[in-house]
């Protein structure tokens, strides 16, 4: 049983480079009680790719939630709204 929810959202903006993306993971438990981490990206406003990994434990499954995670950060990617780019006159 999944003791706490786990939910990330992030973006990376580069206006620059034309890029908006998006990054998505959650876990869920499934009908069965075991874990289930749902992954989603794409470009912003677009449908996008998804994976979905199924583990006996929720431990397995926060590992990788936490690993992706460090991957995602260390590419650019952030909480929504904090890659936008300020402008001053």
């Amino acid at each position: 049983m999944i003791t706490q929810p786990y939910q990330l959202y992030v973006e990376r903006t580069e206006p620059s480079k034309n890029m908006a993306r998006y990054y998505s993971m959650t876990i869920e438990p499934t009908l069965f009680g075991t874990a289930c981490l749902t992954r989603r990206w794409g470009r912003i406003g677009k449908m996008g790719q998804e994976k979905v990994h199924h583990f006996q434990r929720e431990e397995d499954a926060v590992h990788l939630f936490l690993d992706v995670l460090r991957q995602k950060r260390a590419r650019g990617y952030r909480p929504a709204g904090t890659n936008r780019v300020i402008r001053t006159a």
